[in-house]
């Protein structure tokens, strides 16, 4: 919840602290915030407006297809020192994520609201493949992105307070920080030429009785749209000599250049160039063994990620024996998961130093 601000005063030449009014208190909004627009996935409800807005021209998205539950690790915690929640299923997508919120009129409640969106996937021959409500979605129901030592939201699952732009007490942090009561959501998938787009909807009813009182008793939406985009392909590719001194002088070497299907461990065709260079350094060097290991981001839940990375780890390691004649007793294959970051799992450029496979010289 937002907290109050204080000001300084002198009165007679002591320095007291007072309470201020907020210069940015809740107002009811009467048109969207400067540039932001609806995606054209989605229409929105009749009536309301946007009040926070944010575009991300490529990052990845984790969609939740279960409830919440507490990772495996109880000491596990946010950076904001909540306990970690995760979903058991997920999809992971990559692409353009647009994430809105929305003020609903007066006298609309969060199921109503989620059912309009509901018919809009219907109507652009979407599936709805989860839903939840209050504390069926897991973690705690009653929060929204803001606050710390207790358990994770629903939606600290997407953001948390700290990776907001809106200024502090305007209509879009009230929408995203204040409290939450009789939550609703959904996710679901709208097929499209490239791929299938990725929806989620959190409806519920915002509480706050001070410095965001213009919306108390008001539905929010919160809308996730992750549109299939190609990738920008500017990495260059590791070369053979350069793997092969890495291996030499610390033993391994981290690369990017390989690349696999949403949630999936298949291998897209854009890996061919780093796995001729690997197929390259094995056969230059017929006495080397090495291990190849998988590596994801924290986000999920960690049984999740370790299998997912061994699984990753084995597509490679079966890639480099039927395509390139590795032998495969040359080859180990192991997943790490979220276990040795290299960056921060805070932001979304520390994120993907962390989702890479590195090979590790046995011998």
């Amino acid at each position: 919840m937002i907290g109050k601000i204080l000001r300084a005063v002198s009165v007679a030449g002591v320095l007291v602290m007072s309470a201020a009014p907020a210069m940015a208190d809740a107002t009811e909004p009467t048109a969207d915030i400067e540039g932001a627009k609806d995606n054209g996935l989605v229409k929105r409800y009749e009536g309301s407006f946007i009040v926070s807005y944010e575009r991300f021209s490529y990052t990845d998205f984790r969609v939740p297809l279960s409830p919440l539950k507490p990772v495996a690790d109880a000491d596990a915690r946010d950076q904001m020192n909540n306990r970690i929640h995760a979903p058991d299923k997920v999809i992971e997508a990559e692409g353009a994520l647009t994430r809105l919120a929305y003020v609903l009129p007066p006298e609309r409640s969060p199921l109503e609201v989620l059912r309009n969106y509901q018919d809009v996937i219907e109507a652009a021959k979407g599936q709805v493949l989860f839903e939840c409500k209050k504390e069926e979605c897991g973690g705690a129901a009653d929060r929204s992105s803001s606050g710390g030592g207790g358990d994770m939201s629903l939606m600290m699952y997407f953001f948390h307070e700290s990776d907001l732009k809106d200024a502090g007490f305007s209509n879009g942090a009230c929408a995203l920080t204040a409290g939450v009561n009789d939550q609703r959501f959904f996710a679901a998938k709208i097929p499209q030429e490239d791929g299938d787009a990725y929806v989620t909807v959190q409806t519920f009813s915002l509480i706050d009785d001070l410095y965001c009182k213009a919306f108390n008793g008001r539905t929010i939406a919160v809308v996730h749209v992750l549109e299939p985009k190609g990738r920008d392909k500017k990495m260059v590719v590791v070369e053979a000599a350069e793997m092969a001194d890495s291996l030499t002088t610390t033993g391994s070497i981290s690369l990017y250049g390989i690349f696999f299907d949403t949630d999936k461990a298949d291998i897209k065709p854009e890996s061919e160039p780093t796995l001729k260079e690997i197929a390259k350094l094995l056969t230059d060097a017929p006495q080397m063994s090495v291990i190849v290991v998988g590596h994801t981001d924290s986000q999920g839940a960690f049984d999740y990620n370790i299998d997912l990375s061994a699984r990753r780890a084995n597509a490679v390691k079966a890639e480099l024996a039927a395509k390139y004649g590795i032998a495969a007793n040359r080859l180990v294959a192991a997943g790490a998961g979220m276990m040795a970051p290299v960056a921060s799992n805070d932001d979304e450029k520390g994120r993907a130093k962390n989702r890479r496979v590195v090979l590790v010289k046995a011998n």
